[in-house]
């Protein structure tokens, strides 16, 4: 039996016509023509002169006439009842306006006037009478006019509709709504990604190397009757990299890689989501191998039943079911893999997530330590930075920050230093990048008092000496009294990373906030609204200690947080009277950690009025300052015992560690000795 024909992968045979929207087009011309042509609205009648004057003298039957001075030509319009006299079988009868005339060759537009004032006189005719000057184009002009404006705007209309010229779902019309809008970026695209552009993430680029063996050799697999995963869902904090590392997917494995938002499917038309799901796997099929990328899933993936509308038919659940049934429906070995990002797989649907469907969950964190170094120097490979810039320094600055924040800093340090005319980016232009971003603009023309800027120092002294003395508390960069964003005082801390944080760490986390506060009822006899923020952050984390991490003393090792998301946030999963007991334990560890600092405060009062009037007089101080007054820190943070360890090599385990592993192998021994008795 002969195989079908490529072009034909169903193999059924084609029909002799294909509807196009020309045949539309062809239609309304001849519509149009036979109105024109057609015409039973108006109609005319050629008569002698003599004829013409005896319609009008003995009939009386002439109610308008227009004289034609170019051409010797008179037009006289028929009452109706001269018309159905003239024109019998056209069936005029009254109401209809027919438009019935008589045409006439004259010998001089001059006689005629002068005829038409005679018929005026004796009242043969008592219509109205028009001079004009006809053009052989003139009446055809007027009469296609409007038909042609209106074909104009048909085919504008349809041409929009269809798309345009972009093809198929290039222009977005009603005729293509239904086609897929995903971008095609194939092999020989000049913008390729590869690993190389993606700095960080070791963990999710090993995860996802399988992928690119797969779309590279698949054989490999499918000799040994593996399946390769059909889909991979990365998830993760908006700007870490998600969709960059989709990329770089397709640029290592050197396939057609098809990006599309989850926003892209729906459409205010019903049955639009389904049929672009349909239009997209279509096309991957005919690319195969490739990658499809699915951004931000969870705009259509919504788990269904959940969502606002309260019944009736929900378009997103249809698009939902369609792109379940096609990803389902693939082959073992299509050579389709299926990529999605998303920050809230949280809400995705059960049934997008069984296996078979998205086989993976591939989580991208927000970058360590680490990754923010190797981040730091793909972004500065095009910016031109002083010799000597400390990148560990600027990765130890930025905790928290995702891939696309620090390109941010990169980009917002690289502005800075053109600001001030410098030839290179040095590590001021990176502070006051770093110091822009977290904090905001500086308000230098905010204007305050000699007493405003006391209150300032103080607060910011207090949580700088607090913090100082502190074991687990965070190191300090530099502390200010410069109005920034809406805060009139700020201190930059080099937050420590962990991974297990102890209660301590917790504690003293929450001494240090109330330094400022503590340090103005000490030292000022009042407090002020300068600690709002601080406060507002001390009450969360202390809640969160009671609530969720079960570090009371009243509610030890109950937590009450809900990773499922599926208590109802109306009603506490608690009793009133454990409320009680937990509002009562957070003012506890508050109140306890609000005395605390002041006793540090009083314990190193003249440093802390040293540290106050050094603000006061230089606006801004550093580290230096801080360990000129107090001396060093007499703990050593974790962020230099980690570079420590990369310096030195890695740490061997502890006492107790080694300890049990031999406990572990002398059982494991004495198990087999058992056995082989």
């Amino acid at each position: 039996m002969p195989l079908p024909p490529l072009n034909n992968p169903n193999g059924q045979k084609k029909g002799p016509f294909k509807f196009s929207l020309w045949w539309m087009y062809a239609i309304v011309l001849l519509f149009i023509a036979g109105i024109l042509y057609f015409d039973t609205n108006t109609v005319t009648k050629e008569v002698s002169y003599s004829e013409f004057e005896r319609y009008v003298e003995q009939d009386h039957g002439i109610k308008k006439i227009v004289v034609f001075t170019d051409k010797r030509e008179v037009e006289g319009f028929l009452t109706d009842s001269l018309a159905r006299v003239i024109f019998k079988g056209h069936n005029i009868a009254d109401g209809q306006n027919v438009v019935a005339k008589v045409k006439s060759n004259i010998s001089s537009a001059d006689k005629l006037s002068e005829k038409i004032d005679q018929w005026r006189s004796t009242g043969a005719f008592t219509g109205t009478v028009d001079y004009e000057k006809s053009s052989p184009y003139t009446s055809f002009l007027w009469t296609i006019l409007p038909f042609a404006l209106f074909i104009g705007v048909w085919f504008y209309m349809m041409r929009k509709m269809s798309g345009g010229a972009g093809g198929a779902g290039g222009g977005g019309g009603i005729f293509s709504v239904g086609k897929s809008k995903a971008m095609l970026f194939d092999k020989n695209n000049a913008e390729k990604v590869t690993f190389r552009d993606v700095a960080g993430l070791s963990e999710a680029k090993t995860e996802i190397e399988e992928i690119v063996e797969f779309l590279k050799n698949p054989k490999r697999y499918t000799n040994l009757g593996g399946k390769i995963p059909k889909g991979a869902l990365l998830v993760g904090p908006p700007g870490t990299g998600k969709t960059l590392l989709a990329k770089a997917v397709a640029g290592e494995a050197d396939v057609p890689f098809f990006s599309m938002s989850g926003s892209d499917f729906v459409e205010m038309f019903v049955g639009v989501g389904a049929s672009r799901v349909r239009d997209l796997f279509r096309q991957a099929k005919e690319k195969a191998p490739c990658i499809v990328f699915i951004d931000e899933i969870d705009a259509v993936g919504r788990a269904r039943g959940k969502n606002a509308n309260m019944g009736g038919n929900d378009e997103r659940e249809n698009t939902l079911n369609q792109l379940l049934t096609e990803m389902d429906g693939f082959g073992s070995n299509s050579g389709v893999i299926i990529l999605a990002a998303t920050n809230r797989a949280d809400i995705l649907d059960k049934a997008l997530m069984r296996a078979g469907r998205f086989d993976r969950q591939i989580y991208v964190d927000l970058p360590d330590l680490p990754d923010r170094v190797e981040i730091f120097k793909v972004h500065l490979r095009k910016v031109k930075t002083a010799p000597g810039l400390d990148i560990d320094m600027l990765a130890r600055q930025t905790p928290g920050f995702s891939g696309a924040d620090i390109a941010n800093v990169c980009n917002e340090a690289a502005l800075i230093a053109a600001r001030h005319n410098k030839e290179s980016v040095d590590k001021d232009d990176f502070n006051a990048a770093v110091d822009r971003i977290i904090g905001g603009l500086e308000k230098r023309s905010k204007i305050l008092t000699d007493e405003e800027k006391h209150s300032i120092a103080v607060h910011e002294a207090g949580h700088a000496t607090v913090s100082w003395h502190l074991r687990y508390g965070n190191p300090l960069v530099k502390v200010t009294i410069v109005p920034r964003g809406k805060a009139l005082g700020a201190a930059w801390y080099l937050p420590e990373e962990r991974q297990i944080v102890p209660s301590q760490v917790l504690l003293d986390d929450i001494c240090s906030l109330l330094g400022g506060r503590a340090a103005e009822e000490i030292f000022l006899g009042h407090i002020s609204t300068g600690a709002a923020n601080d406060l507002e952050r001390v009450t969360k984390q202390a809640y969160a200690m009671v609530v969720y991490y079960g570090m009371s003393e009243r509610l030890p090792n109950l937590s009450y947080y809900d990773s499922t998301g599926q208590n109802s946030m109306f009603t506490n999963p608690y009793s009133d009277e454990r409320a009680t007991i937990i509002d009562q334990e957070v003012s506890r560890i508050i109140a306890e950690q609000y005395e605390r600092a002041k006793s540090i405060l009083r314990e190193h009062a003249e440093g802390h009025n040293s540290l106050a009037e050094t603000l006061i007089s230089r606006e801004v101080i550093f580290t230096d300052d801080v360990e000129r007054i107090f001396g060093p820190r007499q703990w050593t943070s974790r962020t230099d015992e980690l570079f420590g360890q990369k310096d030195n090599g890695p740490v061997p385990p502890p006492i107790d560690d080694v300890e049990a592993t031999e406990i572990k192998s002398s059982d494991k021994e004495e198990k087999q000795n058992t056995e082989e008795k």
